[in-house]
């Protein structure tokens, strides 16, 4: 399998390069030049491990089957996921809901970020590289830990995650802040994802940095989902959760399933588009946004418009304006690297752009969107503990509320459950109808007590851990990290 960039058609590429680098030359995304077929009753009978490696194995051509047989393994253990990896429970009539936050932090990036640093060591090998790679995570709050989790004590890899000063749940700052390793960087950025996240992508483009690092046997790479060894893992669950729902009865095999994903960056619905694309039978993708809705008004309107209030929410990892994995969807359907170049290039420049009616036509043969607000969130967590039994999140809440406004009908509908709602004890107590303390881990003790579904011991025991990383830095200051990294 050889790998493109979105906007340069003419590179090509295998996939431990793609990994290895993260962002193509000229800031492209690297991906895939076909999609490999399957035959879904393949999957029938796997367990998650192995359903991985088989996933894997189309798209890594290039690496060793035994290496991946044995990377999957360990990553997906019961040690690491408490036997509940890829787990689909089901919610109320045809809903369900994929469980995606039984790894070690508690948030669906584990299951690409458990695997990712595997992926990148093994991918250095393969290539003859040597020298010290140089991981930056621009994160709104769940990828920033799970990279660090995933890296740190890696021989020849030093991490450093940048997060919006301020934007993040305090479980989730004190999940990077207590970050252990001697190889780990944690910086606040003063200002929201996005400005991270550019900040970020300009030091990928710096070349006076790239030459300054070459001197001393230095590279950079990505762990956000710009690097398609974040998103290659990410097909594998809609494959697993199709197959459970299969194997227990719950569709007849071959039906259509429809998914709702809570997403900001696109890079989790654009797995489950990979999916279909390689023969997964889905119906919709459904794309759900929170108030900083511009994925929801681009796939109703075909205007990607990022100049616009940016809200914080209670679902903040989806306070994103600045979508990346959308401009893989947009070579996908249009197999046309220029007009993509063209888009991306008015979006830094202008901040927004706009595709043809042909192009917003096809991309809405698979998508379906919505968003919902935070009162609407509340609504949504109550009502689903209250009716169904089912203690969610604030970012899964979102997709419930859109999954019930866009997904009526008898297509089942699986919701993409990203995170232990215990990352967000304050709002989902809040919900919950309690009164709620200042402190975070006083909540997470009273929502344990009032649903008696227990707290995670990682989250529990952040309380009690020591605060390593405490610097704060302008978004103009991510390139002097990433020389003294």
């Amino acid at each position: 399998m050889n790998y493109t960039s979105t906007r340069d058609s003419a590179l090509c590429t295998g996939a431990s390069t793609a990994i290895l680098t993260g962002i193509a030359p000229g800031g492209g995304l690297f991906v895939p030049q076909q999609f490999p077929q399957v035959d879904m009753r393949e999957f029938y009978g796997l367990t998650y491990p192995q359903t991985a490696q088989k996933v894997l194995g189309m798209f890594l051509t290039d690496y060793d089957p035994d290496f991946l047989k044995t990377a999957t393994e360990q990553t997906y253990s019961t040690e690491n996921f408490g036997g509940k990896a890829g787990f689909a429970a089901h919610v109320a009539g045809n809903t369900y809901a994929l469980e995606l936050w039984h790894g070690p932090t508690c948030a669906f990036k584990d299951y690409a970020l458990q695997l990712m640093p595997r992926l990148l060591v093994e991918a250095k090998k393969n290539l003859g590289e040597t020298g010290v790679t140089k991981i930056l995570v621009a994160t709104s709050g769940d990828t920033g830990k799970a990279a660090l989790a995933g890296y740190a004590g890696l021989p020849g890899i030093r991490i450093a995650v940048f997060y919006p000063n301020a934007g993040t749940s305090e479980v989730q700052r004190l999940q990077m802040a207590t970050q252990e390793g001697d190889n780990v960087a944690v910086y606040a950025v003063n200002g929201n994802f996005d400005d991270a996240q550019t900040g970020v992508k300009r030091v990928f483009a710096d070349e006076d940095l790239a030459q300054e690092l070459a001197a001393k046997n230095e590279k950079l790479s990505s762990a956000n989902s710009i690097n398609w060894g974040r998103l290659v893992p990410q097909i594998v669950y809609y494959f697993y959760s199709y197959a459970q729902l299969a194997e227990r009865g719950d569709i007849a095999p071959g039906a259509p399933v429809s998914f709702c994903v809570p997403t900001g960056n696109f890079g989790d619905i654009l797995a489950g588009y990979y999916a279909k694309r390689m023969g997964l039978p889905v119906e919709k993708l459904i794309c759900a946004s929170n108030k900083n809705n511009v994925l929801t008004d681009f796939l109703t309107t075909g205007v990607y418009d990022a100049r616009r209030t940016f809200y914080k929410t209670s679902s903040p990892s989806m306070d994103i304006l600045v979508s990346s994995n959308l401009e893989r969807l947009l070579y996908h359907v249009t197999q046309d690297a220029a007009a993509v170049a063209g888009w991306m290039r008015e979006l830094a420049e202008h901040g927004h752009y706009t595709v043809p009616a042909e192009v917003l036509s096809a991309i809405r043969e698979t998508f379906a969107c919505g968003c919902a607000n935070d009162a609407q969130v509340r609504e949504e967590i109550r009502a689903r503990y209250e009716a169904d039994g089912y203690l969610c999140d604030t970012h899964t809440a979102v997709a419930f509320r859109v999954a019930r406004q866009q997904a009526a009908g008898e297509t089942p509908c699986v919701v993409l459950s990203t995170a232990s709602p215990y990352k967000f004890p304050c709002d989902v107590l809040g919900a919950l109808g309690a009164d709620v303390p200042e402190d975070e881990f006083e909540a997470m003790r009273l929502l344990q007590e009032k649903t008696e579904v227990p707290a995670p011991a990682s989250l529990a025991g952040l309380r009690e851990k020591p605060v390593r990383f405490t610097q704060v830095v302008e978004k103009d200051g991510i390139r002097a990290a990433a020389l003294a990294l």
